[in-house]
Parts: C-alpha cells; structure tokens; sequence
C-alpha cells in the first residue's frame, strides 16, 4: 500500500495499492522533488469518472509503468471534488496546451509547480494514435535532462499565457456595458439558435441536461409570454425524463447523455444533478401545472434520499458508472432477463414500453450489440397497451408492478461504487432542491430531510471562526471551503426559510454571507474569487461561466438579492449591483452561457415581491394564506411569515421592516411590497392571487 491509504478521500485510496509510488498533495512531494531534482507528474480525477478507471487499471496498476513514473517522476494524485481549485486551474493548462480538458487530467509539471506537458487519458502501449506511457516518460526524461532550459522557459510561458489569458476574459471593458432587459432576449435569442427541435435540450453530443437552462426559459416566458421559451424548456425536461438519461425504474439522473437523443447515458449519478434537476422540475410544475413534472421532481429525490443519503443525514457524493468493472452493467438488461422476471403480458408490455430487443439497443463506442439494452420510454404505456390489446383499465397499477419487479431483480446485482464524501457544495444543492419540492408537495420527509442536512453542515463541518470547510469524511471536516461551497449552501438555507420559515435558517444564511463576503469579494473590480485569500495558487480566478454546475457567482447574485429583499439590507443588493457590473462584459457577449447569472438579473429587473404573511402559527387563514403563494409559480417572490400576538419575535430581528406589520380584524393578512413600496394587507387567498398578478402587469415595479 502507497501513501494514499491513509487519506480520507475514496478516489484517493482506490489508488492506494498501485504499485505507482503516489503522494497526496503536498508539500512533502514537492519537498522530495526539489530534493531528487525530479519533475512531478500530477493525476487529477474522481471516484465515479469511467475513465480513471481504466487508465488506473491500464496503467498505474501495472508493475512495468509504475517502475518507469516512480523512476522518473514524484507522482501526485488529487481527487478534483476535494480540491476543485486545483483542478480548475490546472485544467485551464490542459485546455491551453491541448485545446481540450477531461478527466483523468495529465499534468507533467516543474518541482515548483510550473506545468510544462498535459493530457488526459494516456494507456499503457500506444493505441489509436494516442502515445502510450511506456513511450512518453521515457521522452519526458530525456528532454527533462537533456533540454532542461527550454521546459524552464515552456515553464515559464505556459504560466505567463494561462494568466493573461485569464486576466483577459476577467478584464472589464473600459466602459462596462449597462445591461438592460435586452440581454434577457438575447439570451433566450441564443438559446434558440442551439436548441435541438427534435430531440430537446442545446447543441449535439455528447449533451448535458443544464438544468439553468431550462428553468431560465422558464422565468423568460413569465415575463414575456413567450410560448416558445416555455415549449423549449417542456420539451427538454420531458426527452430527458423519457430517454435512457433518466432511470426509469430506481429513477434519479445519469450525468449526460453520450447521443444527441439522450438515450445512451454516461450512467455515472452525481449528487448535483439530482438537486438542480429536481429543482428545475418543481418549477415547471408550478408553471405548467403538469403533474408529470411534479412527479419527475418527487422520483429524483426519493433516489437521493434512498441511496445517497449518509446516516448521520447529509448527502454523499455520487455513484459510479461502473460495476463488476463494466460501465454501465448495473443499469443494463437483456431481454431473456426481462422476460424470466414478468409474466407473459406484463413483459411484453414492458419490452414494448421500455424499448428492449432481442438483439440489444446499446453498444459500447465503436463495437457491436450484444444483446444489452437500455431501458427508455419508447412508447408511452397508454400507446403500448393499445398496440397489444391490453385494457387501459388499471395500467398504471401494471406498470408500478413491472417497475417494482425489476428494480427488485435489479437491486441484487453489484452495486456500484459509492463515493461516501460529504461536500458542503452540493449538499447545499440538495438542501435546497428538498426544501423547494417540500413546498409543492407538503410532504414533510423532504423539509425534514433539507433541515436534517442543513444542520449537520452548519454543525460539523465548520471552524471555531465559524467558517465552512469543503469536505466531510470518516468523522473528519477538512479543506477549507471555495466560493460554491457558500454560495450553494446560502441557497439551500433561503429555500428550507422559505418552505418553513423558520428564522434560524434566514440568520444562517446571513453568517455565511457575511464571512462569503468578507473572504471571497473582489473588492476592486466587484464580484467573488472562487477561492480565499490564503490560496496556493498563483491565480485567484473568478468564475461566472455556467456549465453543468451554475457558477458561483451566478448564484451569489440571486442569494444577494433574495437576501436583501427578505431583509431590507441595501447594502446587499448593493453588492449585487456592484457583482451585474463586474461580470457584464463577459455576460453581455455570451449570454446563454450564463444563463444562471441572467436568472439573477430577471429578479433585479422585476417586477418582484416581498410577501409577509402575519398571523398565528396553525391559524387556518395563515396556512391559506401560505398555501396559496406555495401553488403560484412566483420565480421573483420570496416570502416571510411574522408571529402575531408575539413579542420581539426573531424575525423583526432580521427584517426589522415588518415590524409594524399586524393581523386584520382579528385574523392573519398578507402584505405585499414591491418597487420599494408597500400595498394594503389583504387577507383571503383569491385577493392575494390578484395582487401578486397586478404586481407582476405593473410597470412602476420593475
């Protein structure tokens, strides 16, 4: 066993029995290889990444490469969800070098630190036109000690090209633009411009399911009225939910989809895309009103808290594509197998249903059928059944029961490997998708849940300073935390405010922005660095591209807003100002790469709402009252309910506004403000409904 044994992370001591001499990042490492006058070669992955596998199977298993990287080399091995600084920039000098990034990332780098090769994937023979590693380290130390000057100045150049090359997509322009409500068009323009009319979602393969996307479409067509944003984000939220993406018998999310059709999965499941994806889907339904979505949201949930929740209540990490060493075997069925589980009609049903052949419709890249098959919804049940003569009568009991079978039948293969890391970011993510579908659903395991795990956060994993840390793992908090692992979490803790309003969670949410603040703020040119002061790095980046993962500044800018609206403290939608400016060169010329970011900038443009229902907990009109706002799709509405007849109750603490605030005639009200104003109260659900729907047509609130 090698020095990774000892480390909390799973990735890392998957590795710890390769014969490859690994150190964990560090100064130890770095130390030897100044020492030893070696360079390091840096491996930078995760635990659920297929392609680690095989690289680690391939080749730092193997006794022959080990001898040559050992021999040439001090070799690092990062987990880049534990340290997803590291793995940013690092990866920005793979993009440079190569004109493309991935995992495992391959980095070949000066004793301090100065990357001068990069790759990713890298077998143990050459193959394919891609050199093997048996050839490549023997040429890396022969130009090492033979052309040591020249990788000195490669050195040298690469760091000086990534840094200019950051400075210049950082830089604002010298009169920064004024973004108006055009940018909103623009953007859904753009979007338009790359949506797939056939199959849903944006661009080709391999295709992501961008949840910020969708839920952005849908805010536009609040706005405007615009049918087509709305068709847009329906259509892609239903291809994702019939395709192959989707699991259609233990449900939650694949990460992506390998095809334009999401039908073939990279069947990796991250606990990110179950949170942005449940979230996304409540929203659709409180828009549309479709129980499908409702449901979709419910099922990926019910799949988070089946098979990630930890028992101490927060949330791992993710599960592996592979099982038994095969992507994707889990998830895989063939058609004898499904026939030996169900009943004649109930499987033919379900081959008709779920797409199954004789033959297989899933191969590996390049490689024939083989009979396997990915479960997707080919025809709907409905369509099925009258193909084959089924009656319609209780067919949604059938397919329960064929789903139940088979997800039985399926639960005693070989799981796939779990990460079992707890990071502050992501359950921030699932916080906050739990405490969103507790709202449409009243369903209190979900609140529960969100409540559970926003405490076990805000308990275990911070510092006496009552700062975060990034990773919880074997009884150990550690890794001081990012801008995302904030920024994430302040949203969880809004949203578990919003669905049960308890003030702690408000007043949580207020801490972590104001140590978020104070440690991560640019407070020259506005706007959040995605790491701390106290960072290694050379380069403090600050991020707001959205990719599969909204940005964290994307989301500072809507917590900043929620924030100050829900308590009246201008000096965070100040901040928020200051952060739209910051970034509006980079967002004005791309904008549907920032979609996140333009969800923030619909609610700053308004119109938008601050509701304070005041009345007596358990009291019939307040739950009306609540209930009522918890149906309406609202996207710019954030609510606060007052204890009446209660004295100093917390909240006029922290929204001293609603001080003066009071019951009607005896009864709870709600007062709605809006545009810097507030309304008469008005005290039944029908005059609510039509004040919100008068804010939302009214100029003067924008």
């Amino acid at each position: 066993m090698n020095r990774l044994s000892s480390e909390k992370s799973p990735y890392l001591r998957q590795h710890a029995g390769n014969p490859v001499d690994w150190y964990p990042w560090g100064d130890e490492a770095f130390d030897r290889a100044r020492r030893e006058d070696k360079p390091v070669f840096l491996s930078i992955g995760y635990s659920t990444c297929h392609w680690c596998h095989v690289m680690e199977r391939e080749s730092f298993a193997d006794e022959e490469v080990a001898r040559l990287l050992n021999g040439t080399f001090v070799c690092i091995k990062v987990d880049r969800e534990e340290r997803p600084d590291l793995d940013q920039y690092y990866m920005a000098v793979g993009q440079m070098l190569t004109g493309s990034g991935g995992w495992p990332l391959t980095i070949v780098m000066t004793p301090d630190k100065k990357p001068f090769f990069a790759g990713t994937y890298f077998p143990k023979e050459q193959r394919w036109g891609r050199p093997g590693l048996k050839d490549l380290v023997p040429r890396i130390r022969e130009i090492w000690e033979t052309r040591r000057d020249d990788i000195v100045r490669s050195a040298a150049g690469i760091f000086e090209a990534v840094r200019e090359a950051r400075a210049r997509m950082e830089a604002s322009a010298p009169v920064r633009p004024e973004l108006g409500l055009a940018i909103l068009d623009k953007g859904f323009h753009d979007l338009c411009a790359n949506f797939d009319g056939k199959s849903g979602g944006f661009g080709s393969a391999p295709k992501f399911p961008l949840p910020h996307n969708s839920a952005f479409l849908l805010r536009y067509w609040k706005r405007t009225g615009n049918e087509a944003a709305l068709d847009m984000a329906e259509k892609t939220l239903r291809a994702m939910k019939c395709g192959g993406i989707w699991d259609h018998l233990g449900f939650g999310f694949h990460r992506y989809s390998t095809d334009a059709a999401w039908l073939v999965p990279h069947f990796e499941k991250m606990l990110y895309d179950q949170a942005l994806l449940a979230e996304v889907y409540a929203e659709a339904y409180l828009a549309t009103g479709k129980g499908d979505f409702r449901r979709t949201a419910v099922e990926t949930l019910e799949y988070v808290l089946r098979d990630l929740a930890a028992p101490d209540g927060a949330f791992f990490t993710a599960e592996d594509a592979d099982a038994e060493g095969e992507e994707g075997r889990f998830y895989l069925w063939r058609k004898e197998e499904i026939d030996s589980v169900l009943e004649g009609g109930q499987a033919a049903l379900a081959g008709r249903v779920f797409g199954v052949r004789g033959e297989g419709n899933f191969a590996e890249q390049g490689g024939e059928r083989e009979g396997r098959n990915i479960l997707y919804e080919e025809k709907f049940p409905v369509e099925a059944a009258a193909e084959l003569g089924i009656p319609r009568e209780g067919l949604e009991t059938t397919m329960a029961a064929i789903r139940d079978k088979l997800f039985r039948t399926r639960e005693k293969r070989p799981r796939p490997f779990k990460d079992t890391k707890i990071l502050a970011d992501w359950n921030g993510l699932a916080i906050g998708a739990l405490a969103r579908v507790a709202r449409i659903t009243d369903d209190s395991r979900f609140l529960d849940a969100a409540e559970t795990a926003a405490s076990f956060i805000l308990e275990k994993m911070r510092d006496p300073e009552r700062r975060l840390f990034h990773t919880f793992t074997e009884g150990e908090a550690r890794i001081p935390a990012f801008l995302d692992d904030y920024a994430f979490l302040v949203k969880g803790l809004i949203e578990v405010h919003q669905a049960g309003f308890d003030p702690y969670y408000l007043e949580g949410a207020l801490e972590l922005m104001d140590i978020a603040m104070a440690d991560f703020m640019d407070t020259k040119d506005g706007g959040f660095f995605a790491v701390s002061f106290g960072t290694e790095l050379p380069i403090r980046a600050k991020e707001v591209y959205d990719g599969a993962v909204p940005s964290g500044n994307s989301v500072m800018l809507m917590n900043l807003l929620r924030l100050g609206r829900l308590t009246g403290r201008r000096d965070l939608e100040d901040f928020a100002a200051q952060l739209t400016a910051a970034f509006a060169g980079q967002v004005g010329a791309r904008p549907a790469i920032h979609t996140e970011f333009l969800r923030g900038m619909d609610y700053a443009f308004g119109p938008s709402a601050e509701v304070v229902v005041v009345g007596r907990a358990g009291d019939t009109r307040v739950e009306t009252l609540v209930g009522a706002l918890k149906n309406a799709y609202l996207p710019n509405a954030v609510i606060l309910f007052r204890p009446a007849r209660t004295r100093s109750p917390k909240i006029e603490k922290l929204a001293p506004f609603t001080k003066g605030m009071r019951e009607v005639d005896g009864g709870a009200a709600a007062y709605v403000c809006t545009g810097g104003r507030c309304l008469r109260p008005v005290t039944t659900a029908e005059e609510l409904v039509q004040v919100l729907s008068g804010v939302h047509s009214d100029p003067h609130s924008r």
